[in-house]
């Protein structure tokens, strides 16, 4: 599966040397571009955009960067109002300008690194062995597996547990939705009640695999 990003994951990302962008669903980490045109000008509107989403750039069908017929030449051009930026050819013919340049970074997959969740949700894991308790804010579209894998920062053992909502054991291969952990954000918004107050709860069992003499 891809792995999905949520947005604060992305924007942690948001310096020149470490610099990822989101758009149209989508996860870059465009910091090898910005050491390949290191003191570029036409690297500002991007270095101000880092850690962001950027699909208010882009046309969603054409997946290029939307264009527009400009009224004193009639011809079509990028619409760049935050500024020209690495990859968009300037206003009138140049000599230091090279007319193809592909792939352009927006479509170069090499700067992919995953896609953007449609939908964040937080989640309580409680060891029942410790009684510890950690939140989580995790991608819906990710698997247990996957969420297991966020966990090991704060538990390195958590393969050694059985997984449950309620009495149910997980199935580490299926989403929450698919293991039926309910997402009640929108009942709750209706009630007017913040969401990221009452999170599921995921039940951790460890696994005492001792034989008995």
């Amino acid at each position: 599966m891809p792995r999905f990003f949520t947005p604060a994951e992305v924007s942690a990302h948001n310096s020149e040397a470490d610099l990822w962008l989101s758009f149209l669903g989508r996860v870059w980490d465009v910091s090898p571009l910005m050491d390949l045109h290191k003191g570029d000008a036409l690297l500002l509107p991007i270095m101000e955009a880092a850690g962001k989403d950027i699909s208010s750039w882009f046309d969603s069908k054409t997946q290029d960067v939307r264009r527009y017929v400009d009224p004193l030449t009639t011809c079509e051009r990028y619409y760049t109002p935050m500024g020209r930026f690495v990859h968009i050819p300037p206003a009138g013919p140049r000599s230091d300008w090279a007319t193809e340049v592909a792939p352009t970074w927006w479509r170069d997959e090499r700067y992919q690194v995953g896609l953007l969740t449609a939908k964040t949700r937080w989640i309580r894991i409680i060891n029942t062995l410790t009684s510890q308790e950690q939140r989580l804010q995790v991608c819906s579209e990710e698997t247990m597996a996957g969420i297991l894998q966020r966990y090991l920062r704060y538990n390195s053992h958590a393969r050694s547990y059985t997984w449950k909502h309620g009495s149910v054991i997980l199935d580490m291969s299926q989403t929450l939705g698919e293991n039926n952990v309910p997402d009640d954000d929108h009942e709750l918004q209706h009630l007017r009640l913040d969401p990221d107050l009452f999170p599921p709860a995921l039940l951790l069992y460890f696994n005492d695999d001792l034989t008995e003499s």
